[in-house]
């Protein structure tokens, strides 16, 4: 499990490199500051998630029958739902999408409490 949360934590954090570029290079020319803000945004909260699916990988080594996986789910769920409605908000120009980036938001608050519930709770 760990190889495969590792290999996500940086498959993500590359795309989000990858994203925060094309805003900085790409976008800023075609959409304005208030877009290009939501693109930052939804760049930055996909790279932090990224980064905490590596310490989620470290994680189930320390803690490895905490039940850890539902964490790593609800992470990539939020990523996809809060970053995805974000930057298909930006390329698009359909506002609706805000409407659908709370999901995503709840799905990465669940991630976090549910980690922190699952270690406070581990046998060792």
């Amino acid at each position: 499990m760990e190889r495969t949360l590792f290999s996500l934590g940086a498959f993500l954090g590359g795309l989000g490199v990858v994203a925060g570029a094309f805003g900085a290079h790409a976008l800023r020319a075609r959409v304005g500051a208030d877009m290009l803000a939501i693109w930052e945004t939804a760049a930055r909260y996909q790279m932090l998630h990224a980064l905490a699916l590596l310490g989620l990988a470290w994680a189930v080594t320390r803690w490895p029958d905490a039940g850890l996986g539902a964490t790593a789910w609800l992470w990539l769920a939020g990523i996809l739902i809060f970053s995805g409605s974000l930057y298909l908000l930006v390329l698009t120009g359909r506002r609706w999408l805000g409407a659908v980036t709370p999901v995503g938001g709840l799905a990465l608050i669940a991630g976090w409490a549910w980690a922190a519930f699952k270690v406070a709770t581990a046998s060792r």
